[in-house]
């Protein structure tokens, strides 16, 4: 058996029951060594623990397919949801073993940041640069989107797609200098790290923990403006 398990963004209340469970009964549990931390106090004491990063992960990844051929029941674990910002290391875990595996989704950085920032997922668009290989595509949806007055969840990519790069990129695209950014660091915080100017975020530097919310210029109504009118 094995299973990719999204464990939340960077704490267990953010963890699903189920993935869990799952966690608390694997014989092995492999991830990121950044994401490990975050389920260690729920791995068993018995269970052997295999952390990786960018550099040997697929050698990594190849001793855990051997694992679960074996017939042990192994975790990979991965920040966040798989979906959101992992699909190229769950292709990766599925080269390793030869087939597709199960996956458990888990509560994403970009679910987190709608509650706090209290914007709606029907009229924001979320994209994530944390991926290898060229941007262009998802730099040009991005300005499309912001064109379209929709808001924008952007996670910047380490180290050459980070907020103020993104700020740079919009502002040559001839958005305008005063569009408003908020950057979040730490998502148990009430607010926003920094909120500011897209002319402002070009010359700030911030963390590869950091996730940029981009509010519509004009936000769009809700349909109930005119309740209680008639």
């Amino acid at each position: 058996m094995i299973v990719c398990v999204g464990a939340g963004p960077g704490h267990l209340d953010y963890l699903t029951r189920k993935g869990a469970e799952l966690v608390a009964g694997a014989d092995v549990v492999a991830g990121f060594d950044a994401v490990v931390d975050v389920v260690r106090p729920l791995v068993p004491g018995t269970a052997q623990v295999v952390t990786m990063g960018y550099r040997d992960q697929v050698a990594r990844l190849a001793e855990v397919a051997e694992q679960h051929r074996a017939g042990r029941r192994c975790v990979v674990v991965f920040m966040g949801d798989i979906h959101f910002s992992g699909f190229q290391f769950l292709e990766r875990v599925e080269t390793a073993c030869g087939h597709r595996v199960e996956t458990v989704p888990g509560i994403s950085s970009a679910q987190m940041l709608a509650s706090k920032g209290r914007v709606c997922f029907d009229e924001t668009t979320f994209l994530t640069f944390h991926r290898r290989g060229d941007l262009t595509p998802f730099k040009t949806h991005l300005r499309d989107v912001l064109r379209a007055g929709r808001n924008a969840i952007v996670i910047p990519r380490p180290w050459d797609f980070m907020p103020r790069d993104v700020a740079t990129y919009l502002l040559g695209c001839g958005l305008p200098p005063g569009h408003r950014a908020e950057v979040w660091e730490n998502l148990s915080r009430a607010e926003a790290e920094w909120t500011g100017t897209l002319a402002e975020l070009s010359e700030r530097d911030f963390s590869d923990m950091s996730i940029l919310l981009l509010r519509a210029l004009t936000p769009m109504l809700t349909g109930l403006e005119l309740e209680g009118e008639a």
